[in-house]
């Protein structure tokens, strides 16, 4: 097939599977973009939010795109550090933090980004309000739910950890970090850490108590919005276009880069679950992917250079997971023909 003929079919394919998707209350609307290094179509369904935006989803609407800011700000700067030699993946996270002692403390960035540290599972940083202790020691001295690279398990902590360590190596936020050295130079000017304006143009999320707005313009991650809506887990918004350029240079800097090609390799594994560094792969097929909890997926295949990205609010009507994730296997299918 075609690159031309395969982006037609999987456009019309996702499109008719975004179009299931809404109407089936998944969520208000969503929009998505399928890809090459090319060329690209864009299908969409739906509005922004009931009842507050009803405009149909663009390429210019953000979407809180919550787990993806695990790719899209903390894999690439943990990459640049690695080339730079500020970071290495096998040494300890807290040689990086003053030598903190504890339970984590041992733990390694390659552990981190393949989600094999051991660290807690439940992030809970309300229950650190008041301590007055350094939120990376109070990470490293919670007691551990498995010895380092025992198992895989899905946890935000350690992306978390990550961050705070590359902002500690730089002296930046991770907001300035990522602007100025991926986002801006890969042409993503819309993609930023909120707040930003509420309006028909930002997708709003989560109605948490009944009688008031929905987060809007706002990280709807808690741990995240504790910690002032910059962390390394969560807290970016995006838009089609910009996770499209993400995508695009992703696969370029994969040609030529090690970390880039070590990560779409097998680091740890779960049943059918293969993990890279940072990256969910389908080795078989060469593609790797990664969720957000709003309702957000990014697909891509380093060697074709094919993408997909999938962005919707779906947390707005509910938390159910059932619809989204017909959703997502979808796309994957279509990823993987």
């Amino acid at each position: 097939m075609s690159e031309v003929d395969w982006l037609d079919v999987s456009a019309q394919r996702l499109s008719d599977t975004i179009t299931r998707f809404v109407a089936s209350g998944g969520a208000p609307g969503a929009i998505a973009i399928v890809g090459t290094q090319d060329d690209a179509r864009v299908v969409s369904a739906g509005v922004v939010a009931t009842g507050l935006a009803e405009v149909p989803p663009t390429t210019a609407t953000r979407y809180d795109v919550a787990s993806l800011t695990k790719i899209v700000t903390t894999w690439t700067l943990a990459g640049r550090a690695v080339r730079d030699g500020e970071l290495n993946l096998d040494k300890p996270v807290s040689s990086y933090l003053g030598s903190l002692t504890g339970p984590g403390s041992a733990i390694t960035i390659r552990q981190i980004l393949s989600h094999t540290t051991g660290l807690r599972s439940t992030t809970r940083f309300d229950e650190y309000l008041g301590t007055g202790t350094d939120l990376a020691e109070l990470i490293i001295g919670e007691d551990l739910e498995a010895q380092p690279g025992e198992r895989l398990k899905y946890i935000n902590r350690g992306f978390i950890l990550l961050g705070l360590v590359l902002e500690r190596i730089h002296g930046e936020g991770l907001d300035t970090l990522a602007r100025d050295r991926f986002w801006r130079p890969w042409g993503m000017h819309s993609t930023t850490y909120g707040p930003l304006p509420a309006g028909n143009d930002v997708a709003p999320t989560e109605q948490r108590l009944v009688g008031t707005r929905p987060a809007w313009g706002v990280v709807h991650d808690e741990s995240a919005a504790l910690m002032g809506g910059v962390a390394g887990h969560a807290g970016v918004f995006s838009t089609v276009d910009d996770l499209a350029r993400f995508a695009r240079a992703t696969v370029e800097w994969a040609k030529a880069d090690a970390y880039a090609q070590e990560s779409f390799k097998v680091h740890a594994t779960d049943g059918p679950i293969r993990r890279g560094l940072a990256w969910v792969l389908v080795p078989e097929k060469d593609v790797a992917y990664h969720h957000g909890f709003t309702g957000t997926s990014l697909y891509l295949s380093p060697s074709t250079g094919r993408f997909m990205v999938v962005l919707s609010n779906a947390v707005f009507v509910s938390r159910d997971r059932q619809r989204l994730i017909a959703l997502r296997t979808e796309a994957r299918r279509i990823m993987t023909a």
